[in-house]
């Protein structure tokens, strides 16, 4: 059994007048397509959850929004209601109820969120790759004089290779960076990384 949220009530009521047949439309239809859904609120606005976050709505001054949490899986490519597919505002900004999909596609739309986390289906966020940080040259220098030390930062993945390059190249002055080089050598020689006694063995 699905759960309404007194705090959705009150937003509703306080939205502008264009906007509350909207809202009501939506939220109407969201426990139509999903019995079991949980209103709720998040950053000030109306959300729906359904096994995890599933969709939400909002009301602003002159338009409307709704969407869902894995957007991009719920609508198909070229979709004819889809008008912004990966954010907030999926069907727009509206400004009337007419504006909304018709309502058995709205439902078809919500039916397929709640697929979605049934299955507990995961949206791949693209990661973009960190750019490799500059070796200080006070660092390669060093390791440049300790060959057992130069082959083991060769080796190392780049996530422990920027750790000794962000280390030694935020030293404030000289002599940090010169003690921190020392120690890094040390370590490096010895195949450890820099944050090595934090690491679980």
């Amino acid at each position: 059994m699905g759960t309404r949220d007194e705090r959705i009530d009150a937003y509703i009521a306080k939205s502008p007048d264009f906007a509350k047949p909207i809202l009501t439309q939506i939220r109407e239809a969201v426990h139509a397509a999903c019995p079991g859904v949980t209103e709720t609120m998040k950053w000030s606005m109306p959300h729906f959850d359904y096994k995890g976050p599933m969709c939400g709505m909002a009301a602003f001054k002159q338009h409307a929004t709704f969407g869902f949490w894995k957007s991009s899986l719920v609508f198909a490519p070229n979709d004819p209601y889809a008008k912004d597919p990966n954010g907030m505002a999926a069907f727009g900004k509206m400004t009337a109820a007419s504006d909304l999909p018709p309502r058995k596609a709205l439902l078809a739309y919500i039916s397929k969120a709640v697929a979605l986390n049934e299955g507990g289906v995961k949206v791949e966020r693209p990661r973009k790759p960190r750019k490799p940080l500059p070796v200080p040259a006070a660092l390669a220098a060093a390791l440049a004089k300790n060959k057992k030390a130069q082959a083991a930062f060769a080796r190392f993945p780049p996530s422990h290779r920027r750790e000794y390059n962000e280390w030694i190249g935020e030293a404030k002055s000289d002599e940090t960076r010169s003690k921190r080089v020392a120690q890094a050598v040390k370590w490096i020689a010895e195949g450890k990384s820099r944050n090595w006694k934090y690491q679980r063995t």
